[in-house]
């Protein structure tokens, strides 16, 4: 009898070679990783060392272990990762670029703060490390100034199937605040609860508007920690006074009056916004804040 050759064994190891996809710990894949998948399975599984990675690969695909994906980039790029059948949209777009979290809105749904399925993910990486410390003095004129225009959005989005995918950067604070998520068996990187409401305060648009960040403040009562959040906002060190935002948002979420006075404690020393351009507003004595009439 004539012993198999490279695609006969690749067929008998089919079995074991799904098994090891479903669990090592990841559903998408970059060529490089598929490359190290290869490895695996010649020195543990016994695959031919001279399958090549193109024979590899349209064999896993054959079968249908794994799916090429085509993901469309910002100007007109596209990039192919290799997805398993249990693969989720979050997956692939923290893949999309090293060192990458979800954030915003994703998270707010990772975290269940919102009930709501979004359309679209948010992933963040930080810029490089800049010497300049927060140190602009703040005129209330340059305040109402900028928030009388529209936020500012990124656009820098990537397509995959009928997902939008935001690709943000952000100032470098270490991944302050950033955490292991377990998720669909395999580990994301996402910003913890007291981050994501930040973020959320500071760019509400990426969480579907001031109600629905208030909403997740109302989920987050007895889960979150005011101190750690406030810690977090001083990590951040924005030159807005966004504390009176989320001084704002405790207080209409019903947070006890001890915390309250953690965030007053700060200090407010300037008329603010708790978005951009607001049409009809109404305004906070105590938190010094223009907010959206109806909230």
């Amino acid at each position: 009898m004539a012993r198999p050759d490279r695609f006969q064994i690749m067929d008998n190891r089919k079995t074991a070679i799904a098994k090891r996809i479903m669990t090592c710990g990841q559903n998408v894949f970059t060529k490089v990783g598929v490359s190290s998948l290869l490895e695996y399975c010649v020195y543990k599984l016994g695959l031919p060392s001279k399958i090549s990675l193109t024979e590899f690969l349209n064999f896993l695909t054959k079968e249908r272990l794994i799916k090429e994906s085509i993901i469309k980039m910002p100007l007109e790029k596209e990039v192919v990762r290799y997805v398993s059948d249990g693969a989720s949209a979050f997956e692939v777009a923290q893949s999309l670029r090293g060192n990458s979290y979800l954030s915003h809105y994703t998270a707010l749904f990772l975290h269940g703060l919102t009930e709501n399925l979004p359309k679209v993910i948010y992933t963040n990486i930080e810029l490089r490390k800049s010497n300049n410390n927060n140190s602009l003095k703040l005129e209330q004129a340059n305040i109402d100034k900028a928030f009388a225009c529209n936020m500012r959005k990124s656009n820098q989005i990537a397509k995959y199937d009928d997902v939008e995918i935001y690709l943000l950067f952000g100032k470098n604070v270490e991944q302050f605040g950033v955490k292991n998520f377990d998720f669909n068996n395999t580990t994301l990187r996402v910003t913890d609860m007291e981050r994501t409401l930040i973020d959320v305060s500071v760019r509400p648009s990426y969480a579907g508007g001031p109600i629905e960040v208030l909403k997740a403040y109302k989920a987050a009562k007895g889960q979150i920690s005011v101190n750690r959040l406030l810690a977090t906002l001083r990590k951040l060190d924005y030159t807005y006074p966004y504390h009176q935002v989320v001084g704002f948002y405790l207080d209409k979420a019903g947070y006890d009056e001890s915390m309250l006075k953690l965030v007053e404690n700060i200090g407010i020393e300037y008329d603010f916004y708790l978005t951009y351009k607001i049409k009809s507003k109404k305004y906070s004595d105590r938190w010094r804040l223009f907010f959206p009439e109806g909230m």
